[in-house]
């Protein structure tokens, strides 16, 4: 009996353990800075609401893709950014705080990094000196996200035009 309770606790701590490694590890904006600092790498933001439908529909289907959470996880420090956001945020010596506005407000952040385009999910791309790459409103599927992350983290940006990257881009789905 008691090998089978050890078995049933083993079984859960991996399945716990195997759970959590197939999720994305959201960093604040603050934690993703900070790390950067000490190791510098690409930043993915994504910049959603607590009422956004296509957001939650992007946590469940391109942010849950294995081939996604571990091509982000190796590769990006993954920011999950309330576009209204309570709290302060301090980035490069400015204090970014919630503004009200109508009857939902803003973060300021957001609003700055999505230059003033509030629609929600937005993904934002950020290299790793912290310059900001590109802005992707809306929902990505899993295919085209795997696309866009590569793009962005590989540099392609820099040599080769989305049109080409995307047509000979090999798939790990």
């Amino acid at each position: 009996m008691k090998k089978i309770i050890i078995l049933a606790i083993l079984s859960f701590i991996s399945f716990g353990i195997e759970a959590q490694q197939n999720k994305i590890q959201w960093l604040s904006f603050e934690e993703a800075i900070e790390l950067n600092e000490k190791n510098p790498k690409p930043i993915l933001v994504d910049i959603y609401t607590d009422w956004c439908g296509w957001c939650k529909r992007m946590d469940k289907t391109t942010y849950s893709n294995k081939v996604i959470v571990d091509y982000v996880n190796t590769h990006y420090y993954p920011v999950k950014l309330n576009g209204e956001e309570k709290e302060d945020i301090t980035f490069k010596g400015k204090t970014f705080t919630y503004k009200e506005n109508g009857r939902r407000g803003y973060h300021e952040l957001a609003a700055s990094i999505m230059k003033g385009k509030m629609s929600y999910p937005t993904t934002i791309f950020l290299n790793e000196k912290i310059q900001l790459l590109q802005n992707v409103p809306g929902y990505v599927d899993a295919k085209k996200f795997e696309k866009i992350i590569a793009y962005f983290n590989e540099k392609h940006y820099k040599k080769t035009p989305w049109k080409e990257f995307e047509q000979n881009f090999k798939s790990a789905m």
